[in-house]
């Protein structure tokens, strides 16, 4: 009887890869099975389900952790304006230990002897996706064809085209990572520091060109409406945002970074919910949040998201950081007002009942309502005494020296 292995199956050419070499190479019974985390479609996931059957498995599962991944981790990205070195808005950083830990305990439920993945050896996904198995399912053995054959993309087109496995090889080209955070795009372009990526690696094309307007509603740090609807989850805005904002070639760009194992990592990606929606939180927060609070966030939010990115999100410590972004959003509701150009956004403004710029108490440059002329004369001076004090105390050092 062949032994069982469970194998994290998205259909592109890795994995597709993955189920003929450990069927045929290794004589496994493969069972595939595929994470949704909000980047396919409901006929993307009935297309990846028909080719797995095509190419020999045992049996095929969607598991969907969308709603999972979002309660658990997106919405502490967005309280944490996590941008990896402000740029990339962790989309695959971030689903992955999801699909990991789904991948394992259903490897669990069934009785599998081993799980599989499809990472190449040179990156982070091969550290995110083994640590998860290793804590949820440490008796399994771990297979990774990619990167135990050290193979490149062409050698694995080549390998099935030896196997008669039918395929748009030219699209294989770029590997394609969807989910509800971003979708990542990799190609020869990323393997060097100096090219960028052709517009048709995109998966969306810039199909708009009339700038729009568009109002972003919060309410407690979560995107909920958009224009005055107001969805039942935040993941329907977030996915209705994407649909608007996508077509105008906004949230593109390469991120260039430190993976886990220490080289320097190149890859495009295409987020624009994500980017609009980060930057509309934050403006957001900068009129309804105190200096400290803006300051202490920014420090525990930019380490969530290293910690999101290296694959840490199991330790404890990151449920401690949750708590406290958890607390920092009870004022942070309102509307931000953007506007979509091709290729850009601009934040206009906000409007919230609880914005601190507030002008009852005075206009920045213009009128002070909440003291006097006299009163910051006085705050003037008793700021400026302890470096008054460290002049007088320098130049008379100095002047006892030279004498």
């Amino acid at each position: 009887m062949s032994q069982k292995v469970v194998l994290a199956f998205s259909g592109g050419l890795d994995t597709t890869y993955c189920v003929k070499y450990l069927s045929e190479e290794r004589g496994l019974e493969v069972h595939t099975a595929i994470v949704q985390t909000g980047g396919f479609s409901d006929e993307e996931l009935k297309e990846i389900e028909e080719k797995a059957y095509t190419l020999g498995v045992k049996s095929h599962i969607t598991l969907d952790q969308t709603e999972t991944f979002y309660d658990q981790c997106v919405k502490y990205l967005v309280f944490g304006n996590a941008l990896r070195y402000n740029t990339y808005p962790l989309s695959v950083s971030a689903e992955r230990v999801f699909q990991a830990l789904a991948i394992a305990e259903y490897a669990k439920k069934i009785g599998a002897d081993s799980i599989a993945h499809g990472s190449t050896g040179a990156g982070n996904d091969q550290i995110r996706f083994d640590m998860a198995f290793k804590i949820i399912c440490p008796e399994a053995e771990i297979i990774t064809p990619i990167r135990d054959n050290q193979l490149s993309r062409q050698d694995e087109i080549d390998y099935l085209i030896s196997k008669g496995v039918e395929g748009n090889w030219e699209k294989s080209l770029y590997s394609i990572n969807q989910g509800l955070w971003g979708t990542s795009v990799g190609g020869k372009e990323t393997l060097g520091s100096r090219n960028t990526l052709p517009e048709e690696a995109f998966p969306t094309q810039v199909t708009e060109t009339i700038p729009k307007k568009v109002a972003l509603t919060f309410e407690k740090g979560e995107l909920v409406g958009i224009d005055g609807h107001i969805f039942d989850k935040p993941v329907q805005a977030i996915q209705e945002l994407n649909k608007i904002a996508s077509p105008f070639g906004i949230g593109r760009d390469i991120h260039v970074g430190d993976t886990i194992i220490g080289i320097k990592g190149r890859v495009g990606f295409e987020a624009a919910a994500p980017v609009v929606t980060i930057k509309a939180h934050h403006l957001l927060e900068k009129h309804t949040l105190t200096k400290w609070q803006l300051y202490w966030k920014e420090q525990l939010g930019n380490y969530y998201g290293m910690l999101t990115h290296e694959g840490q999100w199991i330790d404890p410590v990151m449920r401690n950081i949750e708590k406290f972004l958890q607390d920092t959003q009870d004022h942070v509701s309102g509307e931000v007002f953007v506007t979509l150009y091709p290729y850009r956004f601009e934040l206009e403004g906000i409007e919230s009942k609880y914005d601190l710029m507030n002008s009852t108490f005075g206009a920045y440059g213009e009128m002070n309502n909440a003291w006097t002329g006299e009163d910051a004369r006085g705050f003037a001076t008793i700021l400026a005494n302890q470096n008054m004090i460290f002049g007088k105390v320098k130049e008379a050092a100095e002047e006892s020296v030279s004498e």
